[in-house]
């Protein structure tokens, strides 16, 4: 949640290409959540929303746009929950590595070649470096953070179970807790926050949490923070509305150290994970790609301008009568016209790359 994320779920298999169908469909879900996220926040949306926020088409929109940080949550609890029993490898790295600088080189080059963006020589640098910035961008926070794992490995494989209770304990009373309290503010980068998820996946694969409750009982765990998720935006348009507070209606899953998103993607975690469903060929090629959902249509600026409001013209759409077709008609378009597209780069460059790249390091 392809490489990286998608990855991961094989490496714990004693090196085969195994995958959880389970977590597979979990990590599918969640991207299409991502997409939703970004087709109500990356559009302008908001500012229209906003003007009216309690007309139905504000309310829907606010509810299918305000999953993406915990979206953010679950790929790296997958991540974690597989390579704190696994190891990174140079072709790991690698396969991460090329699928972000293909999507970096490749979209960026179309762009340029349409004359839909200017070329310059201090753009190109900025939009093909790996790492941005190490703040909240997903990508290069991440490609980071995996170089970090063997580190986290090496201290979650070595405290006893008390001592990485306290760890836990520790890091969400400072990042969640007090993250979550609207008069306080707590900075922190997604690199130290994918190492606090990557402690708390650690600590449910090594020791569990709460055995005594069974799946269906977090599947309802599931519903039920959902639902307090929801109406915690309801409550906080109503205090704007009515008192004048000055409080965003995503205040609770505005990020993804606050307190719903972090709730959500844990109940959401434990209940995928021990979900009995069958093995799928469809859902695990599905969800090899969903990483190349990301890197794709999420990719820039440029694309997000492109995408949302040059071509779906979102903000156009949203005085429509079709306005909830036409938002599910988008976000399922994206999410599979992006799966299409890294499947065959998966089935052409990626494996091209690695017939060269295999005969000089092997599975280093």
């Amino acid at each position: 949640m392809g490489t990286n994320i998608n990855m991961t779920t094989a490496s714990v298999m004693g090196g085969h290409k195994i995958r959880r169908s389970n977590l597979e469909l979990y990590r599918i879900i969640v991207m299409l959540l991502i997409v939703a996220h970004h087709y109500v926040v990356n559009s302008g949306l908001i500012d229209v929303m906003e003007e009216n926020p309690l007309s139905s088409k504000s309310l829907y929109l606010y509810m299918i746009g305000m999953w993406g940080k915990t979206g953010i949550n679950c790929f790296v609890l997958i991540t974690g929950y597989f390579m704190c029993r696994s190891h990174i490898t140079l072709r790991k790295f690698l396969k991460l590595f090329l699928e972000i600088m293909f999507y970096k080189i490749v979209i960026w080059a179309i762009f340029v070649g349409t004359g839909y963006e200017s070329f310059s020589i201090k753009l190109m640098l900025k939009e093909l470096s790996p790492i941005v910035s190490i703040d909240n961008g997903f990508t290069s926070c991440f490609l980071v953070f995996y170089l970090f794992i063997p580190f986290l490995n090496i201290l979650v494989n070595n405290m006893d179970k008390r001592k990485h209770t306290y760890l836990l304990a520790l890091c969400l009373f400072t990042y969640t807790v007090l993250g979550t309290l609207p008069k306080l503010h707590v900075v922190f980068n997604y690199v130290t926050w994918f190492s606090i998820l990557f402690f708390i996946s650690s600590y449910i694969r090594i020791y569990g949490l709460f055995p005594r409750i069974k799946n269906y009982q977090w599947g309802v765990l599931t519903l039920l923070a959902i639902v307090l998720s929801l109406l915690s935006v309801l409550f906080l348009i109503a205090l704007h509305i009515h008192f004048g507070i000055q409080l965003t209606p995503y205040r609770l899953v505005s990020d993804s150290n606050v307190l719903m998103a972090v709730v959500v993607s844990i109940c959401s975690f434990m209940y995928f994970k021990d979900l009995p469903i069958k093995q799928s060929k469809v859902i695990n090629t599905v969800s090899a790609s969903t990483f190349g959902v990301l890197l794709i249509h999420a990719n820039s600026d440029t694309m997000r301008q492109w995408l949302w409001k040059d071509t779906l013209n979102n903000v156009g759409q949203y005085t429509s009568d079709h306005l909830v077709w036409f938002s599910i008609g988008s976000v399922l378009s994206v999410f599979f016209i992006c799966i299409i597209l890294d499947y065959i780069r998966i089935h052409t460059f990626e494996k091209w790359c690695f017939r060269i790249l295999d005969k000089r390091i092997g599975n280093r």
